[in-house]
Parts: C-alpha cells; structure tokens; sequence
C-alpha cells in the first residue's frame, strides 16, 4: 500500500515493451530466404524510425461508488441509508501497440464509502442494521489492454481528422485494502488485505471517451467496473457476518467514474493512437487521380507475335509457333544453332544440315529419338535414385530399342539436375540416377558394355537461363532434372 511500491511497478512497462528483435539483410544482393521477412529490402524497427509518438502518462480523478455489495454507496432501501462519496486519484503509463491496442500500467488509489451515513462526518445514530457506516482505502495495480474503437471500427470512406475516440479497457491487477466498520460501538478496522497475494487479485473493465485538446493532451472521462472478488472489501467483516449475510453476491464491486488529462510523450507531431493508417493511402490515391495520365503497354506493337512486345524484344522475326525466352528469343536447348521449332535432336547437338542432330547412321538416330523420347519424364523418388514404377514401361521399351542397334556401339546414359542444392550433391546425384537407369536397362538384357553412365550434375541445363532455379518456372526446372541418351 505504499506509494513507491506503485512506482517501481510502473517502471518495469517502458523496459519491458522496447524490447524487439527484427531479421536484417546486410547486403543490398542478398536474397531473402525462408526465415527472412519476404523482401530483399528489409531495415530493422528502431527508434529512429519510429513516426509516431506511442506513449503518454495519464493522471486524474473521481468517485468511487460500491453498487454490488451488502453495504452501499447509493441509497436504495437496504445498503445505505443516503448516497455516500469517496475519491480516487490514479496515474497510468499508457503504450500504444498499433492505432487500435495498446497496454496500461494504472495504479488507482483511494476510498470508498457506504452503508447508512458517512463515517467521516456523522456518526451511529440509528438502531440494528441501519445503525452501520464504512469506509475501505485501497490501492490497486492493474495492467489494461487498451482498444481505439474509434480506429478499429473506423469507415474507409472516412477521409476526415477526428479528434474523440471511444476506447474500451481491461485487465486483472492487485488490491489492497483496508476496510472499517462504525457503529454504537465506534469505528474499528475490520478487514486488511496486503497487495500481490493470491487473494489481492482483481478485475477490472470500462471505457473512456477521449478528446484530443492538441498534439500534446487529451481529455478523457472513464467509467470502469471493478471486481473485487471479496465479500469483505465494504466493511461487513468475515463472510458469515451478520452484515455479509444480507446479500447473496460473494463480491463486492464497485463502479470508478474519473475525469483525467493524457500527457503524450515524443518528438513526433502524432500519436499513433490519433493516427489513420489509411491517410497516406487516400493521399496517394488522391494524387494519382487528379493525374490525367494513360499507361500504354507495348507502344511499338509485337511484331512476330511471340508475346514478348517490340519495346524489349531481341528477336523481332521470331518463327511462328516457335518458344521464346523472356527476352523474344527462339529457344535453342542443345545450343547448337538450330532453334527447337527445326531441331530433331533438341537436345543432342547436331549440325545445321542433319536439323540439329549428330551425323551418322540415320536407323542410329531415329532410334536415339525414340529412346530419349521413352527417357523424358523418367520419375526417381524424392532425392533419391530409385525409379518409380511408373516409369518402367518407358524403361523396357527403351531397352527393346536399344537391343536392336550395333552391339559394338556405346552409348552415353546422361543424368542431369536442376541447380537446387549444392554443386558436388548434384553431381553425385546425377550420377547415381544414371547408375540406375543403366542397371535397370541390363537387367532387361542389354549389353552392359554398350553403355556408360555420366553424371554432369547441374553443369548440363536443358534451359541455361535456370541459373539460379528461381529465375525460372517450376517446369523449366523440371526439365533440367532428367536423364538422357546419347551415342558417344
């Protein structure tokens, strides 16, 4: 019940709330990662960078008045003999979270007073029941979450300032109390209550309606509930007393309504309490309109029809039905010099005049397409070398192709990957999904000696531009990830 005991507890919000942590990128390449923030462009929230002023200190005054107990502070018949007035100061540090919550530290101190006279100016005049004053000081700490109404539940077609704003409170605390009884018998102490034990706890909740004076001060009027949880804080003494048996309630409550000025602190010209997130967005909107501006999307046309417009276009002859790069350039996958619209081998290099495929036997290079074309899409568990079911029809076809060639020739059996993962995984990888396709294919029957199993890891892209694999579509990547055949 001491007053620096109230202080010392009020210190420990500042402490307590300026504590953050924040994830940085140190280097203006970095790229974000899984546990990053999402942007490339990412600061830490310091008090630097803070624009609003979010704390204040709120002081005032009231009236106490005990509606719920056996004695109380309205005249009605049966608690109090005539209405009966205390007082109650409170200091509160108030920080606000966002524009609509934030959190309060109070400490309320006072007295309460009820039954049939005022025991500061009268005294025990009647007989029995009516013959009854109290009195209870108390002091009490409570933590209250602050809700702005008048923000959260603000219109979006509301462009204007606003200077009152409703707020509702909440939270739990502790009292201390001590509660006196007169009578004919005198004025004796009948209940004290020391503060942070189990039975000090209490409740409390209202709300406020707040008028902003300037930049600096508001006004504000609250009318907050407290819940005791005692039966004992109006002075009627243990709980099975004559007085505590009049009513059936087991907590004594009580109504505070006070009358208070909030002092807000900061270098900035704004509280965030005051402040609409949404007024830089009507702004900007409002700038935006007043500009009388077309945007037109490719300005010189597309030409060859490839998708990609003029303005940023490489290749403005692009062949009709042929695929192009972000850039409007033909993709040539092999990088041979034949785009893949004229290529039969798309990815086996070959000379212009064979249409991309290697020179040789032509029955040999038929039957290498049809083997690649049994490979593509060739399925391995995740991270693994272990084919899946699916693919052996693929597989045993391809081994029936291959039993029919030259039986002196060798063949590459190459594995490839995307560039996920590091260099050295890849390429062992690529290696071990090569091993079991050629393992698979001589189980079928044939000639082992026939084929050579190559891992080129990431170093063999189907789409080069995959590089890093973020830069491309999920099925470029996809693509880059196969294993395919090759006469050596």
């Amino acid at each position: 019940m001491k007053l620096n005991l109230a202080i010392i507890a009020m210190a420990l919000l500042p402490t307590a709330a300026f504590a953050q942590d924040s994830v940085a990128v140190t280097s203006a390449g970095e790229y974000p990662n899984t546990f990053s923030s999402g942007s490339a462009n990412v600061s830490p929230f310091t008090q630097e960078s803070k624009r609003f002023n979010d704390w204040a200190i709120s002081f005032g005054a009231g009236v106490p008045l005990v509606q719920s107990a056996d004695l109380t502070s309205l005249k009605n018949g049966n608690g109090s003999g005539k209405s009966v007035f205390g007082y109650s100061p409170y200091l509160s540090d108030e920080k606000a979270i966002t524009h609509a919550f934030g959190l309060n530290l109070q400490y309320d101190r006072g007295e309460t007073r009820q039954g049939w006279f005022n025991t500061k100016t009268d005294n025990a005049t009647g007989t029995g029941y009516q013959n009854v004053g109290a009195r209870t000081q108390y002091d009490a700490i409570s933590l209250l979450g602050d809700v702005n109404f008048s923000n959260l539940l603000r219109r979006v077609d509301n462009h204007s300032p606003f200077r009152w704003a409703l707020h509702g409170y909440a939270g739990i605390g502790t009292l201390a109390y001590r509660s006196y009884l007169e009578d004919a018998s005198g004025q004796r102490l009948m209940t004290e209550v020391k503060p942070f034990k189990l039975g000090s706890m209490f409740g409390q909740a209202g709300a406020g309606l707040k008028y902003k004076v300037n930049r600096r001060i508001d006004l504000e009027g609250r009318v907050m509930y407290f819940v005791t949880g005692d039966d004992e804080f109006d002075g009627g003494g243990e709980q099975y007393s004559s007085i505590n048996k009049r009513e059936d309630q087991i907590s004594d409550n009580f109504f505070n309504a006070t009358l208070g000025l909030s002092l807000k602190l900061g270098k900035h010209e704004s509280h965030l309490m005051w402040h609409d997130p949404l007024q830089e967005i009507y702004y900007k909107l409002d700038v935006l309109a007043d500009k009388n501006q077309d945007v037109e999307v490719c300005k010189k046309g597309d030409a060859d029809n490839d998708g990609v417009c003029d303005d940023w276009d490489r290749q403005l002859d692009t062949p009709a039905g042929a695929r192009v790069d972000g850039a409007g350039v033909a993709l040539d996958t092999d990088l041979d010099g034949v785009i893949d619209l004229y290529d039969k081998c798309v990815t086996v290099p070959g000379p212009v005049e064979n249409n991309g495929c290697p020179s040789g036997p032509s029955n040999t290079l038929t039957s290498v397409q049809e083997i690649n074309k049994d490979f593509e899409g060739i399925e391995f568990e995740l991270n693994s070398d272990k084919i899946r079911t699916q693919s052996f029809d693929k597989l045993n076809h391809a081994a029936d192709v291959i039993k029919t060639l030259d039986q002196n020739s060798q063949f590459l059996v190459i594995g490839a990957t995307d560039t996920r993962g590091s260099e050295a995984y890849n390429k062992d990888l690529s290696q071990r999904r090569a091993n079991a396709v050629v393992q698979y294919l001589t189980s079928k029957g044939v000639n082992s000696g026939m084929l050579i199993a190559e891992g080129h890891g990431e170093s063999d892209l189907k789409y080069p531009e995959c590089e890093p694999a973020t830069k491309c579509p999920e099925w470029k990547n996809e693509a880059n990830r196969r294993v395919y055949f090759q006469q050596k």
